[in-house]
């Protein structure tokens, strides 16, 4: 199968086409300042999402949308939040 300009496509070369679905699940290193700070910045843009449909006054259909996006803000925090103290609960050794 041919371009408009008669090359070849990518799929018929036979080349390999990069495969994004594993970009998701590659780690990353993230500095320790900067790995702590995660829920917090997910709370601080939660924080301004919310001020920010008070600014909002002619715009009504941008509203839902903010407060959608504030609350998987806050959903996010919490969720990493917890799950990191969780993970560092069950690294300490138990009390004597």
């Amino acid at each position: 199968m041919g371009t408009a300009a008669g090359k070849a496509s990518d799929y018929d070369s036979g080349e390999r086409v990069p495969d994004w679905r594993g970009l998701l699940a590659r780690k990353v290193w993230l500095p320790k300042a900067l790995y702590s700070a995660v829920p917090f910045f997910y709370l601080a843009c939660a924080v301004s999402a919310l001020f920010a449909t008070l600014y909002v006054a002619e715009w009504f259909w941008l509203l839902p949308h903010y407060l959608l996006f504030s609350f998987a803000c806050v959903h996010m925090a919490v969720f990493v939040f917890r799950r990191r103290r969780t993970s560092e609960d069950t690294d300490r050794p138990p009390p004597l």
